[in-house]
C-alpha cells in the first residue's frame, strides 16, 4: 500500500492533453539537436580518416625510397 503512494508522487498524467505541448516541443528540439550532432561527429570522424590515411601513404611511400 505505501509503495503505490510513494510511486504515485512521481507520476502525473494530466487529464488536459495540451499540458503535453511542452514537453513534446522540448523532446523534438532536443532529439533534432542530437542528430544534427551525431551527424557532425560522424563527418568529421570521415574527414579526420582521410587525413590519416594520406599521411599513412606518404609516409609508407617516403620508407620505399629511403629502403631503395
Amino acid at each position: 500500500m505505501s509503495q503505490w503512494y510513494v510511486l504515485s508522487l512521481f507520476l502525473y498524467f494530466p487529464e488536459d492533453k495540451r499540458e503535453y505541448i511542452p514537453a513534446v516541443t522540448s523532446l523534438v528540439i532536443f532529439m533534432i539537436a542530437a542528430v544534427i550532432t551525431m551527424r557532425l561527429i560522424i563527418s568529421y570522424s570521415k574527414r579526420e580518416a582521410k587525413k590519416a590515411k594520406e599521411l599513412e601513404e606518404k609516409l609508407e611511400s617516403e620508407r620505399h625510397f629511403w629502403d631503395s
